[in-house]
């Protein structure tokens, strides 16, 4: 049977954020560093489960979490900084020019290196005067050339050509400053991901650790709609309201699902499985996977009605064929 699937990739860019007096989405993260996610920096490193996320939550819970429930968020700790973020999907970028994104704080370009044949992610910041690269070129040898003063760069990050060095002078394009923060790039999924650290024992971290994989998307039996979209509101408003499936048959009335905006009603909802690395849990029958920091994963979430085109939670009608749908969303803090 033919399926459907509409993922989302959601990659927040230059907008600012906004402050909580206290955090909206308690997950069990023991560490945050104090450089990066300002607006989650107050998350306790307890563990809190209840069938509603709120910036206030009872720590005796009315519904117990079953025994069978795995929770090592004690005994575990999760590092920000040693994770994969997606930045772009392929489909939206262009291989002839930079493109600036800002990502858990860090200013970084992203270009396609035609002699390699990959796309990189480098600082976005020249070494010379610290002009931004994303605002340069890619020169006619495939090289990433900044706009204040032609400094050129290879995918490797070195600087191959000075304009305003003499030939026969020092090679100062060879010095260690005169290169470019390179950070470990790879694209899954068609989708373009980089970690966030350019310390050189990362540089093979690819081999060692994988950004999380979504097999629905390279399966040719699903079409797929890529899309990405910068949001106004801090990250943990927006995991919030990815994991909230109440507010579907109210703030997405006729376009998601069929319902009846009045028939709101208590949800039922089991947490299977909690540790450093997310989440496992089933909502009115339908799992939803949380891969930490930055993926959420409805599988086979909806039915699409084939007879008049719109999206069904119910049985297919007599006549009508249904189609698998899932959901992928994936985002990305602006600020650190």
């Amino acid at each position: 049977m033919e399926a459907a699937l509409r993922p989302c990739s959601l990659v927040p860019a230059r907008l600012p954020t906004t402050s909580f007096e206290k955090p909206i989405l308690h997950l069990p993260f023991n560490s945050i560093p104090t450089s990066i996610f300002r607006l989650i920096r107050q998350c306790t490193a307890r563990s809190r489960v209840s069938t509603a996320v709120s910036s206030i939550v009872s720590t005796e819970p009315i519904n117990p979490v079953e025994p069978d429930v795995q929770n090592h968020s004690q005994e575990e700790k999760f590092n920000w900084l040693l994770q994969w973020y997606p930045v772009m999907p392929v489909c939206d970028l262009d291989k002839r020019i930079p493109l600036a994104k800002k990502v858990i704080g860090l200013d970084v370009v992203v270009w396609w290196d035609r002699n390699e044949n990959a796309w990189k992610v480098f600082d976005d910041m020249c070494p010379h005067r610290l002009a931004p690269l994303s605002e340069g070129r890619i020169d006619q040898w495939g090289r990433l050339q900044c706009v204040y003063h032609g400094w050129c760069f290879n995918g490797s990050g070195d600087c191959k050509f000075i304009p305003q060095a003499p030939p026969d002078g020092s090679p100062f394009h060879t010095f260690k400053k005169a290169c470019v923060s390179v950070y470990p790039t790879t694209v899954q999924n068609d989708i373009v991901w980089f970690w966030p650290n350019t310390d050189p024992r990362y540089e093979d971290i690819i081999t060692k650790k994988q950004p999380p994989y979504i097999p629905e998307l390279d399966d040719p039996s699903y079409a797929k709609v890529m899309g990405n979209r910068d949001i106004p509101y801090g990250y943990e408003i927006l995991i919030e309201n990815l994991m909230d499936p109440a507010h579907l048959p109210y703030a997405h009335y006729r376009i998601l699902i069929k319902a009846d905006r009045e028939g709101g009603k208590p949800m039922e909802m089991k947490l299977e499985k909690l540790d450093h690395s997310g989440f496992i849990g089933k909502q009115e029958g339908d799992t939803s996977k949380f891969i930490a920091p930055c993926v959420f994963y409805v599988p086979d979430q909806l039915s699409m009605d084939r007879t008049n085109g719109s999206a069904s939670s119910a049985e297919t009608k007599k006549g009508g064929t249904t189609k698998d749908a899932s959901g992928f969303y994936l985002y990305s803090s602006l600020s650190r």
